[in-house]
């Protein structure tokens, strides 16, 4: 990495308002070529702004923008844009069905100088195919986009970001929807094309992934710059205040300071026996107690997001039983589910746990509809007075029950989910992967709730890969290929669970 010569991309002074709004107040970012370079910061700190103005989606109000020590192009100019920068975001924007080399040429088909009006897909595919080779990424030109791993998605985009000539990729939570194995292949990746003079800017709540990949990180808090050091030189406990503005102190935190072990006299309230799924995980016996947060850890290949389907509904089961303070649960059935008192916080809030264009009292009331209201009806007043009641205990930033939740940032996206879990005031608590996508301090509050479910006599499920939401547990299982390789109380080390994981060692 050459620090002498124009960095990949430079913004200095950079005003953004949106009405009285100001999103960014003077901010300032520098990516050097062969980097990767960290931006991290709570939701609402400037950094999807940012992103807009560094991909020539909005215009500064102040400020300018420098490529290469080149002028950001003129706005509007979305070609220009493209050869400098592009932005691969959590939510993959490859065209499920079409192919790779179709997603790779999208709107630029022909063949350049062949003069044809028509489509030589044999060419397509050639193109596509000396592409990806160039770039060292193995994937078959010809797959439909839609049958891809995660990552390989994520690739396409990369690939299709450099043939337009970009050297600048900005990653926003790419290890969202990863398994370990996935991130570190991603990682490998990343670290290849670095080798080749691409820089990236790499946008994650996932701290621990900052200091693997990261050589510098950039902090914004409240829409204003605070910090750009080296990685090595930050403590976790220094970039959390740094970003927080407060001394770090986590739901895990608290937790380790009050612990009492849930007495093993008492009947549980969930319970599974012989539970198992073929081609998912074999069978799994749970004991889940009041007052207990049970984790059940393990990569995507685990079976632990089939096992939390299933104790909610929405899978069925090749055999076993679940049962609620001792009554069966009917198998493959939310509805069932639901009236016999769990609560679902699903793994990807904008395909199972929101109706986007709906607002924050609908989307937090959807489980609760048949008590708002006499005879079948739903009545505005108390779905409003429901919704509130729900957006002040778990401090939801909205600006009211009618405002729709696309306007939320990912955080408050997710506390209505888990407003909505806990309307029906459940017994058991299921929660996948809880924190994926929010900010450090959400991930303390959705955390928090977690644990004040279980504290207040009902019993909670985390089903994750994150250590963080697992250090809220009170017992943790670890899955690996669909079997419990091991079982730890609370006080494990990273290095025990995360080998338990990857099927390094069994232990019971």
């Amino acid at each position: 990495m050459d620090q002498a010569a124009p960095a990949a991309v430079h913004a200095e002074g950079i005003v953004k308002r949106f009405g009285p709004t100001v999103a960014l107040d003077g901010v300032r970012l520098t990516v050097h070529a062969g980097e990767s370079h960290a931006l991290v910061g709570r939701n609402g700190a400037g950094k999807s702004t940012l992103v807009s103005v560094l991909t020539g989606l909005h215009s500064p109000d102040e400020g300018q923008v420098t490529f290469g020590g080149e002028p950001a192009p003129a706005y509007g100019d979305t070609t220009a844009w493209q050869s400098k920068v592009a932005c691969v975001y959590q939510k993959s924007m490859v065209v499920p069905d079409l192919t790779v080399a179709e997603n790779l040429f999208l709107n630029n088909y022909g063949l350049e100088g062949s003069g044809s009006r028509f489509i030589s897909w044999r060419g397509l595919r050639k193109r596509a195919q000396d592409l990806l080779a160039g770039y060292g990424v193995d994937v078959d030109p010809g797959v439909r986009a839609k049958d891809l791993p995660v990552e390989q998605r994520q690739f396409v985009e990369i690939a299709r970001a450099l043939s337009f000539g970009a050297r600048l990729i900005i990653l926003d939570e790419p290890t969202a929807q990863l398994d370990a194995r996935g991130i570190e292949r991603l990682f490998d990746k990343l670290r290849e094309l670095q080798g080749q003079g691409v820089a990236f800017l790499f946008i994650s709540h996932h701290l621990q992934e900052v200091y693997e990949l990261c050589t510098t990180v950039t902090v914004y808090r409240d829409a204003r710059h605070v910090l750009t050091a080296p990685v090595a030189e930050l403590s976790k406990t220094e970039l959390v205040t740094a970003m927080t503005g407060e001394s770090a102190g986590t739901a895990a935190a608290w937790h380790a300071a009050h612990n009492t072990a849930p007495d093993e006299s008492v009947e549980p309230v969930l319970r599974t026996e012989g539970l198992a799924l073929e081609g998912e995980f074999e069978p799994i016996d749970l004991a889940v107690r009041p007052g207990e947060v049970l984790g059940v850890a393990g990569g995507a290949a685990s079976g632990n997001t089939a096992l939390g389907e299933i104790l909610v509904g929405m899978r069925k089961a090749t055999s076993g039983r679940i049962s609620m303070r001792g009554a069966t649960v009917k198998p493959g059935s939310v509805p069932h589910a639901l009236d016999a008192g769990i609560g679902y916080i699903p793994e990807d809030r904008h395909l199972q746990g929101l109706v986007m264009q709906r607002s924050v009292a609908e989307n937090a009331t959807l489980t609760v509809a048949d008590q708002l209201g006499p005879w079948g009806t739903v009545l505005p007043s108390r779905t409003r007075e429901f919704a509130r009641s729900m957006i002040d205990s778990l401090d939801i930033k909205t600006t009211g029950p009618e405002q729709p939740v696309s306007g939320l940032s990912g955080g408050n996206q997710q506390k209505v989910v888990v407003a909505r879990a806990l309307a029906r005031g459940p017994s058991a608590l299921v929660a996948v992967r809880p924190t994926a996508g929010v900010d450090v301090k959400s991930k303390d509050s959705l955390l928090g709730v977690v644990r004040t479910v279980a504290d207040e006599g009902s019993a909670a499920v985390i089903i994750s890969d994150e250590l963080d939401d697992l250090r809220v547990c009170d017992r943790v299982l670890a899955l690996f290929h669909g079997r419990v390789v091991a079982t730890f109380g609370s006080g494990w080390s990273d290095q025990e669970l995360v080998a338990a994981m990857e099927g390094v060692g069994e232990r019971e």
